[in-house]
């Protein structure tokens, strides 16, 4: 694509060269590169503009002044620039999509698959895009590591482009409040935003939850239309300051809502009131939550018009997704749990489901990440301490911070309890120790690691697989 082409009312200089692609990293530039300087948190774009260069690259995007041998284009906000060049450069491909996001601190994983399912059973081509993976019906799409829960923008259109030739109509995504404040979904538009719920996290980087709102609001500002969890207050916050907004909850002035809920471990039956019609729904995934991430899910799907009929058979179809609420298959008298609950808010859900249906004790093992916001830690330590018949503190994923230290600042919170619990930092030894002591009916919550197969120790990724680390002790014992 000519750079005339990429650029609106650029120079004469630059517009007949030849842009082959668009990097922001440069040690991926090759020849004919547009190369765009992203300022980011631990280093600046803008000091690798001259290796870009040395790679090849033909143009260079920059906030600040830059020294390199190629034509540079100056802009206010390279991360809006990057975004708008992408669109351009892959063709407008959301344009042939039509865009459901999903925001809020917990359950936008689930939703989105409870949304795909629903949108097959109606016959439909869905693409999702989240924590877990990028897919198109069950095809992978840009392998899963450790990048963020929405793609970057220029990852973002890469993807919609690539879902387009597959053959997608629909795309469910996860839209994290970093990427509606850094610019990632600048310039998408979604048929409708999903808001699920807002409790305490991401502190280290928003620092106040009323600027944590405000970046999840953003998802409505482009969106048609929204579906939110009316029984949470931000949710009402939401609905009361847009139009178009389908309410979904438990209380009163929902649009659609549940009633005489059923909750067991093989998931949750439950009447669905939609219309003052009443329809018998259920859902393979259990806990009182997981019956709130049905309500958005079918809301979602109701107002792109689909099916009432499909909406109850896409619920009940959908499988359970990895890392929510997942059973390890464990042949044993005790039940083993992986779930990514590493929120206050939803470590307390996942242990409340558990205790729903646990016959002996409930065992809750969990750490809290490094480098994130610190204030939830001991908040964890005393729900945890409050609810589990034992808990296990551990690491999670300490990154650069010092694990004794992190669990020494649960414990804290832990300590205001009565809970019993001990203090094994290292999680496999966490593990096997929680798997030794299990008794007959006991259920063990390994919470915080859910879909990742690697733990993260100083800047390294370790292999480190919770399914697996439980198999081997098993057999080994």
């Amino acid at each position: 694509m000519l750079a005339g082409d990429l650029f609106k009312n650029c120079n004469e200089d630059i517009k007949d060269i030849d842009i082959t692609g668009i990097a922001y990293d440069s040690r991926k530039v090759t020849a004919g590169n547009l190369f765009v300087c992203i300022k980011g948190y631990e280093t600046d774009g803008h000091k690798f503009a001259a290796s870009a260069a040395a790679n090849g690259a033909a143009v260079i995007v920059a906030e600040d002044k830059i020294d390199v041998d190629v034509p540079v284009v100056y802009v206010e906000n390279s991360r809006k620039a990057i975004a708008e060049l992408a669109v351009e450069f892959y063709g407008h491909p959301a344009d042939k999509l039509s865009l459901i996001g999903i925001t809020g601190t917990n359950g936008k994983t689930t939703i989105t698959y409870l949304v795909k399912s629903i949108l097959e059973a109606a016959g439909k081509s869905v693409g999702v895009i989240g924590t877990n993976q990028n897919i198109i019906g069950d095809k992978l799409l840009l392998t899963k590591s450790t990048t963020p829960t929405t793609p970057n923008a220029l990852e973002l259109q890469q993807l919609f482009c690539e879902m387009v030739l597959h053959g997608a109509e629909y795309v469910v995504m996860e839209v994290s409040s970093h990427a509606l404040d850094l610019d990632r979904v600048y310039g998408c538009h979604f048929s409708v935003g999903v808001f699920t719920n807002l409790t305490q996290d991401h502190l280290d980087f928003h620092k106040t939850m009323e600027n944590y709102f405000h970046a999840k609001a953003k998802l409505f500002d482009i969106s048609d239309r929204g579906v939110v969890n009316y029984d949470d207050e931000y949710g009402k916050r939401i609905a009361d300051g847009n139009s178009g907004i389908l309410k979904a909850g438990m209380g009163e002035g929902c649009d659609l809502s549940a009633e005489n809920i059923k909750i067991s471990s093989r998931g949750a039956q439950f009447d669905m009131i939609y219309k003052g019609e009443r329809y018998p729904a259920s859902i393979r995934i259990p806990g009182r939550f997981s019956v709130y991430n049905a309500l958005c899910a079918a809301g979602a799907a109701l107002e792109l018009g689909i099916d009432i009929k499909d909406v109850l058979k896409g619920l009940a179809d959908a499988p359970g997704v990895v890392g929510r609420v997942e059973v390890v298959p464990t042949d044993t008298d005790y039940t083993v749990i992986i779930d990514y609950a590493h929120t206050p808010d939803g470590l307390e859900n996942v242990i409340n489901c558990v205790k729903g249906f646990a016959e002996g004790r409930t065992i809750t093992l969990f750490g809290c990440g490094g480098d994130r916001d610190a204030t939830k830690r001991p908040i964890m330590g005393e729900i945890a301490g409050r609810l589990s018949d034992l808990s296990i503190i551990t690491s999670d994923n300490p990154r650069t911070e010092d694990p004794e230290k992190i669990v020494r600042e649960i414990e804290a919170g832990m300590k205001k309890t009565d809970g019993e619990y001990v203090l094994i930092t290292d999680r496999r030894e966490a593990i096997g120790y929680a798997l030794g002591i299990a008794k007959k009916g006991d259920v063990i919550i390994l919470a915080g690691k859910g879909q990742e197969t690697y733990q993260i120790i100083g800047k390294e990724k370790f292999d480190f697989d919770e399914r697996i680390e439980v198999y081997k002790h098993l057999k080994n014992k």
